[in-house]
């Protein structure tokens, strides 16, 4: 795991890349990495995955595909999500510690020392303090950054969008009345900008909850950007947290829980993982509750020496039996499970 996940890393962000895992027959347990539609990587030298090489190139799914008879679990490799927010005013201090508690980078910039400082005291990961100009030459996005503009003009607003027009990004936001929104649009678009990005805006920013307070209104910036960020339903990846506690805890044996099939109301998505340690703790979710119970004593038990790795749990939270272990989100899903 240790070799796959530093080959992982050396990845380009901006390749499609994609992680395979063998669920079925010879090639059960095996990994491959397919970047640009290309292998780049195996982790049994001539087994199943390299030998069917032309085949695993083509799979592009997130979820289960056939290939030579054999099911074969790929998902998209999800990149560090960022969120870039211009302005460290009243409305930012919310939106950084919502943007960390979803598990984004958030990098902040400000002119003023004073709001830089707040910023960093509610949690950034990066605070610039300079002119925007400046602070957004440093940042070259990509298809994992969400950019929100909340300065506290628009003439602030009209530098940070010309800029952030011309960056790959996930998303752009910016608050302000309609009529601001306007005037900064149109002066961007004088000034070049594609039409195509601009008609892209999300302003007014966030979804429409109607809120009044700071609070309320990074709320319905983040959501609005969570919305965004699922709607290409990539895999939801290693995060930083199952990486890092995978290599820091190297001479710990440990369980990597993945959800490769779900059917129903179940409440997290195909590709969700979760880290099970020798002592029994748990680095992310894969939902909580009796489903997440039922996979840690599996994982435990493997981790003890009394059941083989890898293998797959199914947990049905469907009927009577169900019910009564109190498992309400109904649904079904299939959990590989592997030593790492």
């Amino acid at each position: 795991m240790w070799e796959f996940l530093q080959k992982l890393k050396q990845l380009q962000p901006e390749s499609k890349n994609i992680v395979l895992t063998g669920l079925t027959g010879e090639a059960f347990g095996e990994k491959a990495l397919v970047s640009n539609g290309k292998l780049v990587w195996a982790s049994v030298a001539g087994g199943f995955l390299e030998q069917h090489d032309q085949q695993i190139e083509q799979v592009e799914v997130n979820g289960i595909a056939l290939v030579d008879g054999e099911k074969i679990f790929g998902e998209v490799v999800d990149g560090q999500k960022k969120i870039v927010i211009c302005g460290g005013g009243h409305v930012s201090m919310p939106i950084i510690q919502l943007g960390r508690q979803i598990g984004c980078y958030v990098t902040v910039l400000e002119d003023r020392p004073k709001f830089a400082d707040n910023a960093r005291r509610a949690g950034a990961d990066k605070v610039i303090c300079d002119t925007f100009e400046a602070g957004l030459e440093q940042i070259s996005g990509d298809s994992d950054t969400f950019f929100v503009i909340v300065t506290r003009g628009h003439v602030y607003d009209r530098i940070c969008l010309e800029s952030i027009v011309r960056k790959p990004h996930a998303y752009i936001g910016m608050m302000g009345s309609r009529r601001r929104v306007a005037q900064v649009k149109h002066s961007v678009l004088e000034n070049g900008a594609d039409p195509q990005v601009i008609s892209q805006l999300h302003s007014p920013i966030g979804l429409d909850i109607k809120a009044e307070t700071p609070e309320e209104i990074a709320i319905s910036v983040m959501a609005e950007i969570i919305q965004v960020k699922n709607q290409d339903k990539r895999g939801a990846g290693y995060s930083n947290e199952i990486r890092d506690a995978i290599v820091k805890c190297e001479d710990q044996k440990k369980i990597l829980a993945t959800i490769v099939e779900r059917k129903g109301s179940a409440p997290r998505s195909v590709g969700t993982k979760m880290l099970i340690m020798e002592d029994g703790r748990c680095v992310d979710t894969i939902g909580g509750g009796c489903i997440e119970a039922s996979i840690v004593s599996k994982a435990l038990l493997i981790l003890r020496g009394c059941a083989k790795a890898p293998q797959i749990v199914h947990v049905d939270m469907t009927g009577a039996d169900a019910e009564e272990e109190g498992m309400v989100c109904g649904g079904k899903v299939k959990v590989l499970l592997e030593e790492v």
